[in-house]
């Protein structure tokens, strides 16, 4: 697994469609490896735990409560791990620059940096900070979760509610995977 050293991995993608899942694997797989890790997770997301992230298939993955990544640069000061990983990177409500100079850090230091994170919010407008990890990915994983209404690939988180703040945390009950000819039903 050396060749992945100083490698960004991304797994991007609508909600319910494994990033959170495929970002535990890869992490799973590093510590099998030998590799030291430390997975972080935004303070803004308390859906499960507050210590762990939680899919929703209910595994986990032990995780650490930070509101930048700044905070992320500050602890990795004081601890020598390999593999970074990020969870929920779309819910950094963050200076974009300063996130991906951090993230070149830990690159340029060899460290892997594998990061989850929804692609767009609820309207199909993209989350900035994910957009830009993208275009700098080694590695890119689009994943799909099944339209809640015609079984076909989705492409957006649908939120079912009429709440209009960018950033709602939830699961099923506030979202529904919808393809684009599903969501593009829902205006007409």
């Amino acid at each position: 697994m050396h060749q992945y050293k100083g490698r960004l991995i991304v797994h991007t993608g609508s909600m319910f469609s494994g990033k959170t899942s495929s970002l535990e694997k890869d992490i799973k797989r590093f510590k099998i490896a030998g590799y030291r890790t430390v997975v972080f997770k935004p303070s803004i997301d308390t859906r499960y735990d507050n210590e762990k992230i939680v899919t929703h298939d209910n595994t986990f993955l032990s995780a650490i409560n930070v509101k930048d990544f700044k905070e992320m640069e500050s602890y990795l000061k004081k601890e020598d791990v390999d593999i970074v990983g990020i969870d929920e990177a779309n819910f950094f409500n963050v200076d974009i620059e300063t996130s991906l100079e951090v993230v070149d850090n830990f690159l340029r230091k060899g460290k892997t940096v594998v990061v989850a994170g929804l692609d767009m919010d609820y309207t199909a407008k993209p989350f900035e900070l994910v957009k830009e990890l993208m275009v700098r990915a080694d590695y890119l994983y689009k994943h799909h979760a099944v339209c809640t209404k015609c079984g076909s690939d989705a492409w957006v988180s649908h939120r079912k509610t009429d709440n209009e703040e960018r950033i709602v945390l939830g699961a099923f009950d506030e979202y529904e995977p919808l393809c684009r000819n599903c969501y593009n039903k829902i205006d007409d």
